[in-house]
């Protein structure tokens, strides 16, 4: 077995990922994880750690590059902790996908690997800007607010002024906070000190383009609030609400602590699978809509649920899939432990006119004790 030293460069083929995405090549006897590197490449490879049974390198050269490499159009990609795959094809991306999925079922699942020789992957027709749901850090730099994604292991805010996964709308209402907290010099929060107010920015926003904006502070006081309420209402004329969250926590909690509306309405309704949906800011909510509705439909074409039977529905958050199910099943439970979500989920069952779902607060386990006493099965 070669012998590997830490800090010294070798050259590795890659051949498979990890589930993270990282490219693993055999080195030593052992596989070597390496961000950033894609199947099939021959690369330089830097040994910047060494454990028992992995060894890290950092990417240093690609001498054979992958096909399926692309240049990345976003400036920020490898600064920015908030993506991992921009540096590849969706297609390879997919098979990554894929790769990861069956690795679990065979190696942990235990199934036999010619059952996954057919398996399909259902990718996305949209690839930029499908989130529905945007978080950003709020910074400062230069003495001037910076909005953005954590550098990866780190709380340094990247400055990110347009996403290309995010919403058009998020980085609107990015772009007047940060001209709000420079005109009215507005302190930043810092988890350092755990001095400074503005702390994140956390954007909604619906299929039909109408956003709930919470800008999240670490008081409860928000100065010249007016004058941001004007600003945003005239860079988003859809926008349903601006909603202040105080979260006075330290660390990276983005909601926690009261929430209260400064203008409009303290939720946003949009449409999933045919049905409509209230969200409030806590409310759990797949980002990725298009998808969602691929997962539950397929989902439900799998169950082969009929009107004898009853689902549950548990971890149910807002009730999207719950009422979903409700289309096919006889009678849904779903439970969920954010009391904010359970009543969100019963307001969108009586919005959908649906009368054979439950839905209970409390945890998985605790919920399932409490069903078990009610003798359903």
């Amino acid at each position: 077995m070669t012998s590997i030293v830490k800090n010294q460069t070798y050259e590795v083929t890659i051949d498979g990922y990890t589930s993270e995405g990282m490219g693993v090549a055999r080195l030593g006897g052992q596989p070597l994880f390496v961000r950033g590197a894609l199947r099939g490449e021959t690369c330089r490879v830097k040994i910047i750690g060494i454990k028992k049974d992995v060894r890290y390198g950092l990417l240093e050269e690609v001498l054979t590059p992958s096909p399926h490499r692309i240049e990345s159009a976003c400036p920020v990609y490898g600064k920015c902790g908030g993506c991992d795959f921009l540096h590849m094809d969706y297609e390879e991306e997919l098979a990554m996908k894929r790769q990861r999925v069956a690795d679990a079922l065979t190696r942990i699942g235990g199934v036999e690997p010619e059952l996954l020789a057919e398996m399909e992957i259902l990718g996305a027709r949209q690839t930029d800007h499908y989130r529905n749901k945007t978080i950003y850090a709020v910074g400062s730099s230069e003495g001037r607010a910076v909005t953005g994604f954590f550098r990866r292991r780190s709380h340094q805010v990247i400055p990110t002024n347009g996403c290309l996964i995010q919403q058009e709308e998020a980085d609107a209402a990015a772009a007047v906070l940060r001209a709000w907290i420079d005109r009215y010099q507005i302190p930043v929060y810092d988890e350092e000190t755990g001095e400074g107010l503005i702390r994140h920015l956390y954007v909604r926003t619906s299929r039909a383009g109408r956003s709930l904006v919470t800008v999240v502070a670490a008081g409860g006081g928000l100065p010249h609030a007016e004058e941001l309420i004007g600003a945003m209402r005239q860079a988003l004329p859809q926008m349903t609400g601006l909603i202040l969250n105080e979260n006075r926590t330290r660390g990276n909690t983005v909601l926690a602590g009261e929430v209260r509306t400064l203008w409009g309405e303290e939720t946003l309704e949009d449409e999933l699978c045919g049905l409509a949906f209230r969200l409030s800011a806590q409310s759990f909510y797949q980002v990725n809509r298009d998808q969602a509705e691929v997962l539950y439909g397929r989902a439900l074409e799998l169950a082969g649920l009929g009107q004898e039977d009853l689902a549950l529905d548990l971890y149910c958050g807002t009730g999207t899939i719950s009422l979903c199910l409700a289309k096919k099943a006889g009678r849904v439970i779903g439970a969920e432990i954010v009391p904010e979500a359970v009543e969100d989920a019963r307001k969108n069952a009586v919005e959908n006119d649906i009368s054979n779902a439950e839905f209970i607060c409390a945890g998985a386990s605790q919920a399932a004790h409490e069903l078990q006493t009610r003798g359903v099965r």
